[in-house]
């Protein structure tokens, strides 16, 4: 007998089949199905045929595929039991939990003592499925790998879409063949990452950010995560996310892989992405208060803290149009640079003589709040808490450092109640809104208890500090998962505040990252990661596409800058709320020096459209940049909002730069609009509101 069950929303179908009692197969994920489908046929429609050199039948490629079933690939789980032995389940069907949006499938190995759970879930109002998987044990066993339910990928699909970085250069899009055999990511850092975002996208051919079909995937963890993308002899392909392998490093009953969030577009990679965004934004995301405009002290003082240096320029600050100012690392023990005091987390009364209060005050009385920068998870040789408590740190008393510091060992009670004391001391005593969480180094160790003594704390926090905010920093991008932002309100994304790199990463991580949460700051003139130069109109408008913020020492700014920088603000202030709850679309450009997107206010009622040009194009002109996500019916009035960024070089009438002008969105997202020349690293802002007719 044949079991099947489906999830549905508006777009998408997600079928589970299976043969009598085994493990379920995904036999169907993509374009919705008539509601009518015969869903056991599926699984027969499913099967493949058999030829010489092949078993007498396609083992099955099941949500956690099985040795036992001669499965020719990856399997979905490595486990021992406590003499150390490899085990080999052989799962049987034993309870099914299914409604119209979740299903939940029960298995057990009676003989080995085993049970697996796999639990799938359609969220229809923002179009993601998650699925994860659990596995109980009657005994004591050691656990290398446990995938969450396995999926099958397309073979209508010439490559695979993943993401690599680095420090100052996150979310880096690579682009991969598939073919015969696995390509297997593993990050065993301790930490989601700089170096493999833990995300998938499988596009088939010929689809584009506006057109055609994709899968999207991204596994919710904020410690190392391992993908294997294989593709086996018979041409079938399967997907599997987990934690890193060998992270669970002690024995137990009970192990639980995070949510996998899945979801199909046949809308290009924007479907995908909104898919994410709105996901991200109305089911994982804590409460969200309005996004103020942040002011980050680092880039202005780094270490050198004095009262009346911050006083001047929080008044700069606010002038600009800054409604919280962010005090970084240095406030705190006996911290002069990066070698002293992580752990420390009292007040340098040196640099602090009367404490915080007195900055915290004169920050309030800008009509500012006040925030502050932790690196809970560290801790310096070269501190009293560590010279009190070296067991604390976690890996050998000779490893090589990271930014002159060891991780503390987060999964021993002690040190998550020392933290807490410590922090729940400086946010109980102070009138502070926001922490910024920063983590600077890769484990010594990965380990899943690690993790799990990072969220306990930080939910510890939440739980009592309700109003604080939290933001996600990771030297930058280093921990951007969607395991983190159950308990995070903002990640920082990159620590490049060179405005060309920021518009490059900020493209790629709105496929899973909505604006609303992603920080994005006006550096110096003179950035201090790059070395490179740019003006304030580019600058500005880069970190106008995100949750805005500064970070330069603001007496550096000429008049205009100053002039500028409260106008794109402002500009800002104005339109903060509905792009906040908006949606990104990355554009389809016809210039591969081009850098385009818009943003969508949710009831299709007005957009902002960001065009950046990060060099020189190969003809003279800029090719027309089409538009998408509008009402190809209906008609909208189209602004030049940044005319100050055109040049004297740009002599024509274009339509766009001496008025403002109305198309139907048919025209705009068929031919697109004639923007001026410009130079190289500048940006182009054009604003649009429907019309009524």
């Amino acid at each position: 007998m044949t079991n099947a069950w489906r999830l549905d929303d508006d777009r998408q179908t997600f079928v589970l089949a299976a043969d009598g009692r085994e493990l379920a197969q995904v036999v169907y994920w993509g374009p919705s199905l008539p509601n009518d489908t015969d869903l056991p046929s599926l699984l027969d429609a499913h099967q493949m045929d058999v030829t010489g050199g092949m078993l007498d039948q396609n083992p099955p490629l099941s949500i956690c595929p099985e040795a036992l079933q001669n499965f020719a690939g990856q399997v979905g789980m490595h486990l021992r039991n406590n003499l150390g032995e490899q085990l080999f389940p052989k799962f049987c069907l034993k309870k099914v939990k299914a409604t119209k949006n979740n299903i939940t499938l029960n298995y057990h190995d009676k003989s080995l003592g085993l049970a697996y759970t796999a639990r799938f879930e359609m969220h229809p109002d923002t179009g993601v499925i998650t699925a994860s998987a659990s596995l109980e044990a009657d005994e004591l066993h050691d656990l290398n790998w446990l995938a969450a339910p396995v999926v099958a990928a397309p073979q209508n699909a010439t490559e695979m879409m993943d993401f690599s970085g680095r420090w100052c250069g996150e979310f880096q899009s690579v682009i991969t063949p598939w073919s015969p055999g696995a390509r297997l990511r593993e990050n065993p850092t301790g930490r989601s990452g700089h170096e493999h975002f833990p995300a998938l996208i499988m596009p088939e051919t010929g689809t584009t950010n506006t057109h055609g079909n994709a899968y999207a995937m991204t596994y919710g963890w904020a410690g190392g995560h391992r993908m294997i993308a294989e593709e086996l002899p018979d041409g079938r392909r399967q997907v599997q996310f987990g934690h890193a392998s060998g992270t669970h490093r002690s024995k137990a009953r009970e192990f639980h892989t995070v949510p996998l969030y899945l979801t199909f577009s046949d809308q290009g990679f924007n479907g995908c992405a909104i898919a994410m965004q709105r996901h991200v934004r109305d089911q994982i995301l804590p409460k969200l208060p309005p996004r103020r405009v942040h002011y980050n002290c680092w880039e202005a003082v780094y270490f050198d803290h004095k009262i009346d240096q911050l006083q001047d320029i929080a008044n700069r600050a606010s002038d600009l149009g800054a409604e919280r100012f962010v005090l970084d690392d240095g406030w705190f023990g006996l911290r002069d640079d990066d070698t002293t005091s992580l752990g420390d987390w009292w007040v340098d009364a040196r640099k602090y003589p009367n404490g915080l209060n007195p900055l915290i005050d004169h920050v309030k009385s800008l009509g500012m709040d006040f925030g502050i920068w932790f690196e809970p998870e560290m801790i310096n040789a070269e501190s009293e808490t560590y010279r009190n408590h070296p067991e604390w740190a976690l890996g050998a008393t000779d490893q090589i450092l990271g930014r002159q510091q060891m991780v503390l060992d987060m999964a021993n009670p002690e040190v998550q109640e020392y933290l807490f004391d410590r922090i729940s001391a400086v946010l109980a005593h102070h009138d502070i809104s926001y922490v910024k969480w920063d983590h600077n180094r890769v484990l010594p160790l990965a380990d899943v208890a690690q993790t799990h003594g990072t969220y306990a704390l930080m939910d510890r926090l939440r739980a009592t500090f309700p109003h604080v905010e939290i933001e996600s920093c990771a030297s930058g991008g280093g921990r951007l998962d969607y395991g983190i932002l159950e308990r995070t309100q903002r990640v920082w994304l990159s620590d490049s505040n060179d405005a060309l790199e920021r518009a490059k990463i900020q493209h790629n991580a709105a496929l899973f990252l909505p604006s609303c949460i992603t920080g994005s700051h006006v550096g110096p003139r003179h950035c201090h990661t790059s070395g490179r130069v740019f003006s304030m109109e580019l600058r500005a408008w880069t970190a106008a596409q995100r949750h805005m913020g500064f970070e330069m020492n603001p007496t550096e700014l000429t008049p205009d800058e100053a002039k500028v920088l409260r106008s794109v603000t402002d500009w800002y202030k104005a339109n903060r709320y509905w792009m906040m709850s908006g949606d990104i679309y990355r554009l389809d450009s016809s210039d591969a020096r081009v850098i385009a997107e818009m943003q969508i206010a949710r009831n299709g009622s007005q957009f902002a459209t960001f065009v950046t040009k990060t060099d020189p194009s190969s003809q003279i002109l800029p090719r027309p940049v089409r538009l998408t996500g509008l009402d190809p019916s209906a008609m909208y009035r189209l602004k030049l909002t940044s005319p100050e960024q055109t040049q004297n070089l740009s002599r024509g009438t274009t339509k766009i730069k001496t008025a403002p002008m109305i198309q139907s969105g048919a025209y705009l997202m068929n031919h697109g609009i004639n923007l001026p020349w410009d130079f190289p690293a500048s940006i182009s802002v054009i604003t649009g509101e429907r019309v009524d007719a």
